[in-house]
């Protein structure tokens, strides 16, 4: 019964193993968990890397856009609920670090301390915008290194992955973009993810030119062609998010069933495309908690004896 309240699995072993999956042959797949039961639920279902927490979702998820409203607080305690219910790995964004270089430094501590392996900060003008969205505008090179130099000093864990993710490509191009990533490797980020690029070529551009790992970012209704994890892999990249695809399906299946209820007032048309109780009972792990709290709880009226 390890493990009830917590992972079984070190905030270390976790992100020591994000680090050996970014480092192996075969891609590393993280899809977005949009609160803590979905981060279980990937890893029961088996054959993914780690998860992903999207700062896009959880501004969402308290009815917020995506534009750099919800704070280091806020992030940092959702994510460390998420992690704490897997043994798998989690990446969170941390939008632009939630400020200036000495706030980056704060963030990485925030996220250390709420057991994430691992963050990625992005290169935006304070507040950020969606990435797959016009009318968004990137810091000067320097700034972002800052940024990146700050978090790094600040890492207490040296197998906390620190990504840097670059937005230039939709604003100045895929060169621009190119010369950033090498500018933010120098400064000792470990990841490269490189938002809104358009197609395979792009992403193969990339990799050419990059030469530390590289994260790929399948969005959904954004500015890249989708492409499978498999493609990924073949162009050489080393890891993949899928961010918003968990919420989106539950939030599209939620809005079909409260149009359909609104109209009827029954549910039985959709009780087979519910997750029955008894899977829910399952991955909440209901039986090992009834378990334990039988073994422990020895109370009873007449054995009480008091003390004063």
């Amino acid at each position: 019964m390890a493990g009830l309240f917590g992972s079984t699995v070190t905030d270390t072993e976790k992100r020591q193993a994000l680090r050996q999956a970014l480092a192996d042959e075969n891609i590393t797949t993280l899809p977005g968990a949009f609160n803590p039961l979905t981060a279980r639920l990937i890893q029961d279902i088996g054959g993914f890397g780690g998860v992903y927490i999207s700062g896009a979702v959880l501004a969402n998820d308290l009815g917020l856009p995506d534009i750099g409203l919800t704070t280091l607080t806020e992030v940092a305690q959702r994510a460390g609920q998420i992690a704490r219910v897997t043994d798998l790995p989690v990446l969170v964004d941390a939008d632009t670090g939630f400020g200036e270089p000495m706030s980056a430094a704060r963030t990485i501590a925030a996220l250390e301390d709420a057991g994430l392996a691992g963050c990625h900060l992005e290169d935006q003008v304070n507040p950020k915008r969606c990435g797959h969205l016009d009318g968004k505008e990137v810091v000067e090179t320097d700034v972002m290194v800052r940024r990146i130099a700050a978090a790094v000093n600040e890492r207490r864990d040296e197998n906390f992955v620190i990504c840097a993710r670059t937005d230039a490509a939709g604003i100045h191009g895929i060169d621009e973009a190119i010369e950033r990533a090498k500018a933010y490797a120098d400064a000792g980020a470990d990841l490269i993810f490189t938002e809104a690029l358009y197609s395979p070529a792009d992403f193969e551009k990339f990799r050419a030119a990059v030469d530390i790992p590289l994260l790929a970012n399948m969005t959904e209704f954004g500015k890249t062609e989708l492409l499978s994890a498999q493609q990924l892999q073949d162009l050489g990249y080393n890891a993949v998010i899928w961010p918003v695809s968990t919420f989106r399906v539950a939030m599209g299946a939620t809005e079909a069933f409260l149009r359909d209820m609104a109209n009827t007032g029954l549910q039985t048309e959709w009780l087979e495309r519910m997750q029955h109780r008894s899977r829910l009972y399952e991955l909440v792990r209901y039986d090992e908690y009834n378990a334990f709290d039988n073994s422990v709880f020895t109370y009873s009226k007449d054995s009480y004896r008091p003390t004063f």
